[in-house]
């Protein structure tokens, strides 16, 4: 079939940003702080590794900050800390699958500006686009909308 079975099986739920779509965003965001990266793929010049676990780490102190979570089971667990970080004072711009019929989506994702991205990315150096929508979730402090 040629695909590369790695990057559409759960074998890694990590999904590289494409470089476009990052900058396209970081015009209007200027981000600080990329909250899910290595230092292979860091966005920001400020990032937290898997190692500094920034699901306990504070986010506020940066402003504006870039999350491309794992897309894995723990996505909720990203999705409600970028909630509660805007809560907080952060900006926090979240590029994740379009999965509407999930809890998370429905309990934090509507409570944010959502920009759904037409056609599906192209993640990292892949040839093929992913398997599922993409979408723009922004969570601003105190429900500036």
């Amino acid at each position: 079939m040629g695909m590369n079975r790695g990057l559409f099986s759960s074998a890694s739920d990590e999904w590289e940003t494409p470089q476009w779509l990052f900058d396209q965003l970081n015009k209007e965001f200027r981000f600080v702080l990329d909250v899910c990266a290595t230092p292979e793929n860091a966005k920001c010049p400020y990032y937290y590794t898997k190692e500094q676990d920034a699901l306990n780490c504070s986010w506020v102190w940066a402003k504006n900050c870039w999350m491309n979570p794992p897309y894995g089971r723990q996505i909720g667990q990203w999705v409600r800390k970028a909630y509660e970080e805007a809560k907080a004072g952060a900006t926090v711009v979240c590029l994740l699958p379009a999965r509407t019929d999930t809890a998370w989506w429905h309990d934090y994702c509507m409570k944010g500006e959502i920009r759904f991205i037409r056609g599906r990315l192209k993640f990292g150096r892949s040839k093929n686009s992913a398997p599922f929508p993409s979408a723009i979730v922004i969570f601003r402090p105190r429900n500036g909308r």
